[in-house]
Formats: C-alpha cells, sequence, structure tokens
C-alpha cells in the first residue's frame, strides 16, 4: 500500500526554540514513519519579511537542518530539501499568480494582520502579497495529501485548496485537494511570560545545553502573589507549573499540591524542572554535538534530499505544462 504524501516546511530565521520543537517539529519525527514526507527549508519565504538582510540565511539553513536531524529527523525515512534549489517552485508559483483573482490575496487574514504587526518593515511588496500563490506551489507540486497545520495556518491552506480548484477547473484535473492534518500543539509560554518568540528574547532554544537550559529556567516568571516559600501557591498562573505539565507529568498532582501547600518554593521548583527538562533534551543534545563533528554532512543530506524533490517537482511540471498546453 502506498503511503500518503506529507509536505511542510520551516523558514530559516534562527535557532529553533521549545515553541517550534512541539508546535511542529516533535510531530514531523512521528509522520516520518507513517507517511511520504518532504520537509523543505523555506528560504524564499524568509524573505518574504526579510527581505533586506540576508546575511544570516545561510548559517541559518545550516542551524534549521542540524536541529532537524538532533530531533530526529532521518534522511532514510524523509526528504529534507532546500526551497530555492528546486526552481520548478518558482515556475508554479508564476503560473498560479496568472490565474489567481487580487481578491483571493487581500482577504488573506495573515496579509491583514502581519502588515499591522510589522509596521516597522515595508512589506508592502508582491512577494509578500503573494505568498499564498507560493505557499501553493510548495505544496501542489508534490502533490500532498496532507498539510500538518495549526488552526490559525487553515486560511492559507484553504486558499491553496482554492488555487488547486481553480487549475483544474480551467486546465483539466492535476491537482488532488490537500488536506489538514490538525496537530494538537504543546503551547509554553517563553521565559517572561508572554508567548516565546525570538524578537522577545524569551526563548529556549533546541540547540541549548544543559547549562543554558537551567539558566534560563531559573530566569522563568511564576506567581507574583507567592512571595514567601510557605505562601501558598496558583499554579495556573505559573510558566514553570506549564512546563511541568509537559516534563514532569508524571508527578503533576504531587507538584500542583506542594505548590498550593506552599510546601516548595519556587527556587527549588525551578531546579526540579530544569533537571527534568535537561534529562529530556540530552539526546537531541547528544545528536547535535556528534553532528557538529560531520562537517559537511548537512550539504550531503540536502544535497540528496534535492535530487529526490527536483524529481518529483519536474515530473509535476511536465503535466502541468501539458495541461496548459505551453509545453512547446
Amino acid at each position: 500500500m502506498n503511503k500518503k504524501t506529507i509536505l511542510s516546511g520551516m523558514r530559516p530565521t534562527g535557532a529553533l526554540h521549545l515553541g517550534n520543537y512541539f508546535g511542529a517539529l516533535e510531530n514531523w519525527v512521528r509522520l516520518q514513519d507513517e507517511y511520504n514526507c518532504y520537509f523543505f527549508v523555506a528560504d524564499w519565504h524568509a524573505l518574504t519579511t526579510g527581505y533586506e538582510d540576508t546575511s544570516e540565511i545561510k548559517n541559518n539553513i545550516d542551524d534549521l537542518v542540524i536541529d532537524w536531524l538532533s530531533a530526529g529527523l532521518d534522511p532514510q525515512k524523509c526528504t529534507m530539501f532546500l526551497q530555492s534549489s528546486i526552481k520548478q517552485h518558482a515556475e508554479l508559483h508564476l503560473l498560479f499568480s496568472m490565474i489567481t483573482p487580487l481578491s483571493w490575496l487581500q482577504r488573506c487574514p495573515t496579509y491583514k494582520d502581519q502588515l499591522a504587526q510589522l509596521k516597522d518593515r515595508d512589506i508592502t511588496t508582491y512577494g509578500f502579497l503573494g505568498y499564498p500563490c507560493l505557499m501553493a506551489s510548495d505544496i501542489l507540486i508534490y502533490k500532498a495529501d496532507f498539510v500538518p497545520v495549526g488552526e490559525d495556518q487553515l486560511p492559507h491552506l484553504e486558499l491553496a485548496r482554492e488555487i488547486a480548484r481553480r487549475f483544474n477547473f480551467l486546465y483539466g484535473s492535476v491537482f488532488p485537494e490537500p488536506q489538514p492534518l490538525l496537530t494538537e500543539a504543546k503551547v509554553l509560554p517563553g521565559t517572561d511570560g508572554r508567548k516565546m518568540s525570538k524578537s522577545y528574547g524569551n526563548t529556549i532554544a533546541l540547540s541549548d545545553s544543559p547549562e543554558e537550559i537551567q539558566k534560563k529556567v531559573m530566569t522563568m516568571v511564576t506567581d507574583p502573589e507567592r512571595i514567601r516559600k510557605t505562601d501558598p501557591g496558583h499554579p495556573e498562573v505559573c510558566s514553570v507549573y506549564k512546563y511541568h505539565k509537559i516534563f514532569s507529568s508524571e508527578e503533576i498532582c504531587s507538584i500542583e499540591e506542594e505548590c498550593r501547600g506552599g510546601k516548595i518554593g519556587c527556587v527549588q521548583c525551578k531546579k526540579k524542572l530544569a533537571g527534568k527538562m535537561a534529562e529530556y533534551f540530552e539526546p537531541i543534545y547528544e545528536r547535535r554535538q556528534n553532528l557538529l563533528k560531520t562537517p559537511g554532512i548537512v550539504r550531503e543530506i540536502i544535497n540528496d534530499g534535492n535530487k529526490k524533490a527536483m524529481e518529483k517537482a519536474e515530473s509535476t511540471m511536465q503535466e502541468i505544462r501539458d495541461a496548459m498546453k505551453i509545453n512547446w
């Protein structure tokens, strides 16, 4: 029985943090055993909001792939590739831009939200507006059956499905309509209690050493009403408790009881968490250190993945050119 195909990607914008890991990467590692998976480094997508400074993209690509490998992605089980190396993505993006109504792009919720949020950047560009066409080409060129997404990404996927329907209506049935594979992500706050974000400087990186993890955990905000160790705590408002629910799940009832009863202080609670986290991420950290000792491993894996991805992408493009009657 042929496995269904999955496509997903990440932008190379810096070190992956625990929000990225529990929000997507942990799930990717599971999916590679069940599906035919294509995972790509979305370096072109990184330009849609970061085109002015591209100095770190190359280094970020290497770091991103090392994060993937250290987390457990296996090049024998999935195809990892670089978006910009597969020029067929750009060709299909161009063709989709010819048939996609402007109103579809302008109504995309993410377009309006990011225009409002990123006022300090000049993103009133075609590349930013046309981002969904490029995303649709990424997905549809591999005829993906499923795309792992969170609920906030459903409008983008639905637009890709609309583009597929419009193309099939105009030129004949070429593309399946990709379905969402909704993933229940574990949401972790940043060390300051806000959303974990590189821009806030409140992240714990997947590449952090056990010592770095402990240092960051000790800075985490806790219950602001708890002054003394013996004061009753309110774990529902404490960032440390949210982490314990993931890393100390087997002890969570006793941790909550001790907190509410003033039987454990915040410092002791943080130390316990840091130990649990260091233990959890030790295999990932060790794999990363071994990968760093093997120069060229990232390029070798991505080059192999590029060949596999290009073969599939070109096969689909032949169908597309034939359907559009533009194959000279």
